[in-house]
C-alpha cells in the first residue's frame, strides 16, 4: 500500500506577521512544522491501512486545535498586560493554517469525518465523554 506523504510548510503571511528580529520565531516554527510533518510521514509509512494512517492524522488535528484554543486564550490576557500578542496570534494561526493543510490531502478527507465522528460517538448511539 502506497500512501502520499504529507509535506507541511509555514505559510509565508505568517513568517511576514512577525516582527523584524533575528528571525527565531521563523526557525521555530519551521522546526515545529518539520518534526510535525516527519511524525506523521513515519506512522503513515507504517500503517496498514489509510483508515489506520487517517487516525493518527486526526490525533495531530486534534493535538492542533488543543493548541488552537490555547494560543488564543493568550492573546487578550497578554493585551490585559499591556504585551504585544504578535507571537501568540502567528502560533494560533499556524496551527489552524497546519489543520487547512492536513485537510486538503484528497487521501485523508474521506477518512477524516469518518474518524471524528466515531471518536465522538462512544457506540454508535450514545455521546462519549470526550
Amino acid at each position: 500500500m502506497t500512501i502520499e506523504e504529507l509535506s507541511l510548510g509555514v505559510p509565508k503571511p505568517i513568517i511576514d506577521a512577525l516582527p523584524e528580529s533575528d528571525g527565531a520565531a521563523a526557525q521555530d516554527m519551521q522546526k515545529a512544522v518539520e518534526g510535525l510533518e516527519a511524525r506523521l510521514n513515519r506512522a503513515i509509512t507504517n500503517a496498514d491501512s489509510e483508515a489506520d494512517a487517517a487516525e493518527v492524522v486526526v490525533d495531530a488535528i486534534e493535538r492542533l486545535e488543543d493548541h488552537y484554543e490555547k494560543y488564543d486564550e493568550f492573546v487578550p490576557e497578554l493585551r490585559a498586560w499591556g504585551q504585544s500578542p504578535i507571537y501568540a496570534i502567528a502560533w494560533r494561526n499556524l496551527q489552524a493554517d497546519l489543520i487547512l493543510q492536513l485537510q486538503e490531502y484528497e487521501w485523508l478527507k474521506p477518512h477524516i469525518d469518518r474518524e471524528r465522528n466515531l471518536r465522538m460517538v462512544e457506540d454508535g448511539i450514545r455521546f462519549g465523554k470526550r
